[in-house]
C-alpha cells in the first residue's frame, strides 16, 4: 500500500527542531491571511460600488455593506491574532502533552468502570479530544458573545437571545462528543488495526461518515437546533413543486426554517438522498422575496443538482484526503516531531495528527485555492441552468435583494476572493446572466455610524 513513510524517513532525525519549524509555519500562515485581509480591507474603503450594481442599490446600502464588512474584517483580524497567540503558547509551553497527561489522569481515575479493552490510548485520545473542544468553547466566548450581540447586532441582524446563544453552545458541544468521539475513536482504530495501510481505509471511511451526516443533519441534528414547519399550501408551494416535477427532481419534503429567531440573513437548501430529497426554505428568505424570485434561488439549487456538483465535489474531497493522509504517512511514524512537543514515551496517532496537520499547513492553502476554484465554477454552472428555465431576470433580482438585505459583500479583492469566497461576488454573477438594470433593486438602508 502507498506509503511515503520510508521515502521520507530523513525528516526523523533528532536534529530536526520541529518545534521552531510549526512555529515558523504558523506565523507564515498569518502573515499570509492578514495580508489578504489587508488586501481586501482597502477594496472595503471604497466610496462607490462596482459599475454593475451603481444602479441596483443605493449609496445607503452600498455604505452600510461596506461598514459591515470593515467590522467584520476587522474582528477577524482580531479573532485571528488571538488565534495565534493561544498557538504559540500552546507550541511553546507544550500544552498539548500537558493536556495529554490529564487525560490520562482522568482515564485512570475512571479506569475500574471501563471494559479492559477501553483502558488504552484511544480511549485517553477521546478524552483528550473532549478536552479540546472543552478549552476552544470556553476561549472563544468572549468572541463569540462580541460577535453576535455586538457586532452583528449593531448592523441589525442578531436575534438571539442570551439563552439561546447559551442552549446552542451547550448543545453543539454535547453534540461533538455524542458525534464526534465515536468518529474520531473509529479513525484512531483503523489507522492502529492497518498500520501503513491506513490511507485508502481512512478515506473511505470519511467519505461514509460525510454521507451519514449529510443525511442525518437536516432530519436528526437541525431540528435540535431550529423548527421545521411544512411550507403552507399555496402559490408558492405549487411554484416549487410545479418546478420540481419539471425538472424530474425527487421532491419529498418542503419545509420552512425559523431562521429569523438566530439572524435576519437569509438562505435556502436542499438535503436528502438521491432519491429523496427535501428543499428547506428560511423564513427571511420568503419575507424578503416574491414567489418567482424564491422559484428562481430554488432553480440554481436544482441546478446543482441536475449538473452533479455534490459527487464532484465529494470527488475532490477524496482527492484532498488522499494527499492529506499520505502525507501524514510519512510522519506518523516520526519520533522526532514527537519528542519536540514532550512526547517521549508515547506516540498517539491523534497527536501525530494534530501535529501534522500544522506541517500540511502550506498544501492545505493551495487546495483551498483548488477548492474555491471548483464552487465558483459550479455556481456560474448552476446560474445558468437557472437562466436555461427561464429565470435570469428573477434569479437577478433576488441576488440583489439577497445581498442588500445580507449586507454581502459588493466588492472584493481577486486574491483574497480566489482565497475565501466559494461564490462569485454578485456583480461578476449578474454579468454572467447578463442581467440588464431595470432600475433599484436593492431597498435603501439607513446609514450607522462606524465606530
Amino acid at each position: 500500500m502507498f506509503s511515503l513513510a520510508q521515502t521520507f524517513s530523513f525528516l526523523d532525525n533528532p536534529n530536526i527542531d520541529w518545534k521552531l519549524i510549526i512555529t515558523g509555519l504558523t506565523i507564515g500562515r498569518f502573515a499570509v491571511d492578514t495580508y489578504l485581509e489587508y488586501r481586501q480591507y482597502q477594496v472595503l474603503k471604497r466610496t462607490s460600488p462596482p459599475a454593475t450594481l451603481k444602479s441596483e442599490v443605493s449609496q445607503e446600502t452600498f455604505d452600510k455593506s461596506q461598514a459591515y464588512s470593515r467590522s467584520k474584517a476587522k474582528f477577524g483580524f482580531f479573532t485571528g491574532t488571538i488565534s495565534l497567540i493561544e498557538s504559540l503558547i500552546t507550541i511553546k509551553y507544550d500544552l498539548l502533552y500537558k493536556f495529554w497527561d490529564v487525560s490520562g489522569s482522568l482515564l485512570s481515575s475512571v479506569s475500574f468502570l471501563l471494559p479492559k479493552f477501553m483502558n488504552g490510548v484511544i480511549t485517553q485520545s477521546i478524552i483528550l479530544f473532549s478536552i479540546a473542544q472543552l478549552v476552544s468553547i470556553i476561549t472563544s466566548l468572549p468572541t463569540s458573545y462580541y460577535y453576535s450581540f455586538v457586532l452583528e447586532e449593531k448592523y441589525g441582524f442578531n436575534k438571539q437571545t442570551i439563552s439561546l446563544w447559551i442552549t446552542d453552545k451547550i448543545k453543539g458541544f454535547a453534540l461533538t462528543l455524542v458525534l464526534g468521539a465515536p468518529v474520531v475513536a473509529a479513525f484512531l482504530k483503523i489507522i492502529d488495526y492497518f498500520g501503513d495501510s491506513f490511507i485508502v481505509y481512512t478515506m473511505f471511511f470519511v467519505l461514509i461518515v460525510q454521507l451519514v451526516f449529510m443525511t442525518i443533519f437536516p432530519t436528526l441534528i437541525q431540528p435540535l437546533f431550529n423548527k421545521f414547519t411544512p411550507l403552507e399550501d399555496g402559490k408558492l408551494k405549487e411554484a416549487i413543486e410545479d418546478l420540481a416535477s419539471k425538472q424530474k427532481f425527487p421532491l419529498t419534503n418542503l419545509y420552512v426554517i425559523d431562521g429569523s429567531k438566530r439572524s435576519s440573513h437569509s438562505n435556502a437548501y436542499f438535503t436528502g438522498l438521491p432519491w429523496s430529497k427535501q428543499i428547506v426554505l428560511f423564513d427571511t428568505l420568503i419575507d424578503h422575496s416574491s414567489i418567482e424570485e424564491t422559484v428562481a434561488v430554488l432553480a440554481h439549487e436544482i441546478g446543482h443538482w441536475k449538473l452533479n456538483h455534490l459527487p464532484k465535489m465529494l470527488s475532490f474531497a477524496q482527492i484532498h484526503l488522499f494527499l492529506l493522509f499520505s502525507s501524514f504517512s510519512a510522519f506518523i511514524h516520526n519520533k522526532s516531531l514527537f519528542t519536540s512537543f514532550g512526547f517521549t514515551t508515547v506516540h498517539p496517532s491523534m497527536v501525530g495528527f494534530l501535529l501534522f496537520s500544522d506541517i500540511f499547513g502550506p498544501l492545505e492553502f493551495v487546495l483551498q485555492f483548488a477548492m474555491n476554484l471548483l464552487s465558483r465554477k459550479h455556481e456560474y454552472e448552476a446560474d445558468a441552468y437557472a437562466k436555461s428555465c427561464g429565470y435570469s431576470a428573477d434569479l437577478s433580482t433576488s441576488l440583489i435583494k439577497l445581498l442588500s438585505k445580507n449586507l454581502s459583500t459588493m466588492d472584493a479583492d481577486w486574491l483574497y476572493s480566489s482565497y475565501h469566497h466559494s461564490h462569485p461576488i454578485l456583480s461578476e454573477r449578474l454579468d454572467a446572466l447578463g442581467y440588464v438594470s431595470k432600475g433599484k433593486v436593492g431597498s435603501g438602508i439607513k446609514p450607522i455610524k462606524e465606530d
